[in-house]
């Protein structure tokens, strides 16, 4: 069956530039770095990894709110790459963004109203009845009230501005969801009632889902599938169960063996198995040559400082790029 999305050596990089006023010399911030991916139709992809790896780049890429630097997107089959202004528009229909700051993704001069109905009115739609009806709907779907759509974001919490930024991203009825960190600014208990109406609107909306997030307990509980991003690459996928059951590629593993133990009894043997990374995540101006982890593996060896790896198979389903791996 064709993906719904299908990503092929995606690359995102920006001109920068560096050292002292007199000696400046322009460099290449390498965001995301040869990304291969696909996503099914209706299934949720969860996308982890540090901060400043690419997460977010790779995500607006797939929607094409950032242009590509190179490589293809193929949405239900069709490139999207190349398409025309006029033609893009008729496809960001189906694909939408929620965004991680629920306040500062909300014009705070418009009306709750305004705000749902903006993308109705972008696509051809009128300020007359049956649009406020589906804004009306789209309230009631993400459980706020029909009054509130003459009130201003200031006048919520921030869980129901998240509601409010849900509601215009499904206002159109996409088919992809591209999800960035939706729930990482708002609180632990916000958070859970958030995570559980997106996969209550997915169900019933018939929605995919691209995840990105950092927090490895929220993408374990809403994905069906899991990739890993580290320095603008991707260094391992799997159907999620497998993956926290058995991470492969060592990045992987200090991830997982992060996550905070809730219960006491456990924590200890948590501590004994945890993998701590040394130094910061290297500078994505200059990555370093062969595979881009090796300066802070604890299992690297002389082959990941000179060679990149490739993305092996092991596991039917569950792709790893490690040369402690191998190729399948």
């Amino acid at each position: 069956m064709t993906p719904l999305v299908d990503a092929v050596a995606l690359e995102k990089h920006f001109a920068s530039g560096e050292g002292a006023l007199l000696a400046r010399r322009a460099g290449r911030l390498r965001a995301v770095d040869g990304v291969s991916l696909r996503i099914a139709h209706g299934e949720t992809l969860g996308l982890v990894g540090e901060s400043g790896c690419g997460k977010s780049t790779l995500g607006r890429l797939l929607i094409r709110l950032t242009e590509p630097s190179a490589g293809a997107i193929f949405f239900e089959g069709e490139e999207i790459t190349r398409l025309s202004t006029k033609a893009l528009r008729e496809k960001r229909r189906a694909m939408q963004i929620i965004f991680q700051d629920p306040y500062g993704a909300l014009n705070p001069r418009m009306s709750v109203e305004d705000i749902i109905m903006e993308p109705l009115l972008i696509h051809g739609a009128k300020r007359d009845a049956p649009t406020r009806q589906k804004v009306s709907e789209m309230l009631d779907l993400v459980g706020l009230p029909k009054h509130a759509r003459d009130r201003f974001p200031h006048e919520f919490s921030g869980g129901q501005r998240q509601r409010i930024g849900i509601a215009r991203a499904l206002v159109l009825r996409p088919k992809l969801v591209v999800c960035d960190e939706p729930v990482s600014a708002l609180d632990v208990s916000v958070q859970a009632q958030i995570v559980n109406l997106l996969q209550d609107l997915q169900s019933e909306l018939r929605l995919t889902y691209l995840f990105i997030a950092h927090d490895l307990s929220v993408v374990k509980h809403i994905s069906n599938r899991v990739a890993v991003m580290y320095l603008g690459k991707l260094v391992e996928i799997a159907e999620k169960r497998e993956l926290y059951r058995k991470p492969l590629h060592p990045y992987t593993q200090a991830l997982i063996a992060a996550v905070p133990v809730a219960h006491p009894a456990n924590r200890a043997s948590a501590r004994a198995g945890r993998v701590r990374l040394p130094g910061d995540v290297p500078s994505a101006l200059h990555p370093p040559t062969g595979c881009r982890f090796h300066t802070r593996c604890p299992h690297a060896m002389a082959i990941c400082r000179a060679e990149e790896p490739k993305i092996a198979e092991p596991v039917a389903g569950h792709h790893v790029a490690c040369h402690l791996i191998g190729p399948s």
